[in-house]
């Protein structure tokens, strides 16, 4: 007589429930590791600080725009897109908004240079409540003005953040907000590495000639190493982005994106010997949390949207 085939969990599936009980879901896992990827990226942009931040878009710009033309070879998508003039503007704010936080990494501490950049989703439902008529609450006004607090106070009380450098990354991150309203106007009619690759368009021909004619430093030694692991690890880290949020709830991946504060911190800790006084922590501390505010109670939102939609369906 055959013995009973017992069901017992496998060493995958019980790794699985503890993570689970952590709150570590495979879309968290996926996350924290794209947010590592960044913070390598912003990191190695740093220890650049003698290559111009236009070179390193070049080199970044390079490596995309060869991973995009296979990739899309690869899945048989032909043409440059539909939507030409808005997948230009994506790529032009992308790229503008890109070599304004590159310099403002190289001049500023690292921490602070990454918290302002921050901002791009506060920019991002401004801008959508301007020009695509989105809803936006009083409430939403108020995680602003705690952010804005924030900006004051690191502005405010660092001497290390000269104003032309804090006023280039405030640009950055609208710039970013406008980027990011392309993308998701284009969301339904491109293929997401269409998307991708207008970046590179856009941006290789500008800094070709920018590093021609105005400024040009050849790289040496570890260098060049260095520019390359900027283009890998960027799409590595929108891959593993896109990956947590097509299987996890968007509000608990995008609080998960913002501990890339951590990395940082360390890294600019450790590397540069960063530190800052408690109002600047403060200042920091409010910026992010008037950014986390607002995306988890606009995430809230939409999921409240959804329910509403599919509850009318069931009962139509």
């Amino acid at each position: 007589m055959k013995k009973p085939i017992l069901d017992t969990p496998t060493p995958s599936s019980k790794t699985d429930d503890l993570l689970s009980k952590l709150g570590l879901t495979k879309g968290v896992l996926y996350m924290l590791f794209a947010v590592f990827c960044f913070a390598l990226m912003n990191l190695i942009v740093k220890l650049l600080n003698d290559i111009p931040a236009m070179e390193i878009i070049l080199f970044r710009s390079a490596v995309s725009f060869v991973i995009c033309v296979v990739g899309l070879q690869m899945q048989k998508v032909k043409g440059l897109g539909t939507n030409k003039k808005v997948l230009f503007l994506r790529g032009l704010f992308g790229g503008t908004a890109l070599f304004l936080f590159f310099t403002t990494i190289q001049n500023m501490p690292l921490a602070s240079a990454i918290t302002l950049h921050y901002l791009a989703p506060i920019f991002t439902v401004i801008i959508a409540w301007l020009v695509l008529g989105e809803r936006l609450v009083l409430l939403q006004w108020l995680f602003f003005l705690i952010s804005f607090v924030g900006v004051t106070m690191v502005k405010g009380f660092d001497e290390r953040v000269d104003t032309l450098y804090f006023i280039m990354g405030i640009v950055a991150a609208f710039l970013s907000g406008c980027a990011y309203n392309c993308i998701r106007k284009l969301k339904t009619s491109e293929h997401p590495l269409m998307v991708i690759l207008y970046f590179p368009l856009v941006t290789l021909p500008i800094a070709i000639l920018y590093c021609i004619f105005y400024e040009w430093k050849t790289p040496v030694g570890w260098e060049w190493l260095y520019l390359l692991l900027i283009g890998i690890l960027t799409q590595i880290a929108q891959l593993y982005m896109t990956k947590a949020y097509q299987i996890e709830e968007a509000a608990r991946v995008a609080s998960v994106s913002y501990t890339g504060i951590i990395y940082a911190l360390g890294f600019g800790f450790l590397f540069f010997q960063e530190t800052f006084n408690i109002y600047v922590s403060i200042g920091i501390g409010l910026m992010l949390l008037g950014v986390i505010l607002n995306v988890t109670f606009k995430n809230k939102q939409e999921n409240t949207v959804e329910i509403d939609t599919e509850d009318e369906k069931q009962l139509s």
